[in-house]
């Protein structure tokens, strides 16, 4: 494709990952957006409103908590959409989002084609990949309790992370396609920092960069 792929990470070591599966391939630009939906969503702007600027593609990529059942530790979720999770309101009937509160909405979906084309690639490679739902939120879940009430709220949910509908919805108001990648390092639930495997999530976040390029060509 003549037109570049941004690919945007929380941190450095996300981004270091991203680059060592790149290879070399000077069609995709990795950037450090910061960590949470609002430094994600003004990085995003700020490089899509440069200059410069000539993206087709804009993607969100990191590490991310894995839903039970859905994505397990060191597997790869392709999101078919980004969801803002705790953006809305608390009612007497519960939690309600914008989209139900009448505000907009609190979902951006992700380039479907293109978010089948890599979850078939990876998946042909030998990489467990689920392509599903993911969540952002500001603040990462701690309890099983949270676990299970986001879990009812979106429901097929696959992972949770702080970035994506930033990224995502950055990206929709330049009109261009968004896609979220996530290699998992741990499960939504009871926060056990002893349990989180992030060596082993950055080594399939490299495995799963290794296909950006040729599968995400538009």
């Amino acid at each position: 494709m003549s037109r570049k792929i941004l690919v945007l990470t929380a941190v450095e070591a996300e981004k270091d990952a991203v680059v060592r599966g790149l290879r070399g391939n000077s069609n995709v630009e990795v950037t450090v957006a910061g960590v949470g939906p609002a430094a994600a969503a003004a990085s995003t702007a700020l490089a899509l409103a440069g200059k410069d600027a000539d993206y087709g593609l804009v993607v969100s990529a990191g590490i991310a908590g894995g839903f039970a059942n859905v994505a397990p530790i060191g597997s790869i979720v392709v999101a078919s959409e980004s969801v803002a999770a705790d953006l809305g309101a608390e009612t007497p009937e519960g939690f309600a989002g914008v989209d139900k509160l009448g505000f907009g909405t609190n979902r951006v979906g992700a380039d479907a084609a293109l978010a089948s084309r890599l979850t078939n690639s990876l998946r042909s490679s030998g990489i467990p990949t689920h392509c599903g739902p993911v969540l952002t939120l500001s603040t990462v879940t701690g309890t099983a309790e949270t676990a299970e009430l986001l879990a009812a709220r979106v429901p097929g949910a696959a992972a949770e992370a702080m970035e994506g509908y930033g990224v995502a919805e950055a990206a929709s108001r330049f009109g261009i396609p968004f896609m979220e990648i996530r290699a998992i390092s741990n499960a939504v639930g009871p926060r056990d920092r002893a349990a989180w495997r992030i060596g082993e999530a950055l080594a399939a976040l490299e495995s799963a960069s290794t296909h950006l390029e040729e599968v995400l060509s538009l």
